[in-house]
């Protein structure tokens, strides 16, 4: 397996993809896209695909692969992304009210982001650091 493949920026728990293929059986394909604040604070926001309308200013952090027949991506506007461009996140879910526009809302379950950040390697790889090695002070 080429290396490059075990490095990404966002994951999935099992109970959230749990509920996300629950969910797409209901409301079709899904993504996420990371709020940056404002009504619902900094929550993922999960909405059927085309419901939501991604532009040049966001960035995706990847995909979410949940036992589907596609995968589920993951976007964040690039302002937020500059703050979050560290770290790794972890979409998981926890019993509570959804936001008030994602699909989670009426289940009494809501998405949340758990968060840690990015590895040496992981920084390297994504271009965040100077090779190992390189640039070390004298």
């Amino acid at each position: 397996m080429d290396m490059a493949e075990t490095y990404g920026r966002v994951a999935v728990t099992d109970a959230a993809a749990q509920l996300l293929r629950e969910l797409t059986g209901q409301h079709g394909p899904l993504m996420f896209h990371q709020s940056g604040g404002c009504c619902d604070g900094s929550a993922p926001m999960c909405f059927p695909v085309g419901m939501f309308l991604t532009g040049p200013s966001d960035v995706k952090l990847g995909d979410l692969e949940v036992g589907l027949e596609a995968p589920i991506e993951v976007f964040i506007s690039s302002a937020q992304f500059e703050y979050w461009k560290y770290t790794h996140i972890t979409i998981d879910v926890v019993p509570g009210r959804g936001a008030g526009f994602s699909v989670e809302g009426p289940t009494g379950k809501r998405f949340i982001i758990r968060s840690r950040m990015l590895t040496d390697a992981e920084l390297e790889h994504f271009g965040l650091a100077p090779a190992s090695g390189a640039g070390t002070p004298a």
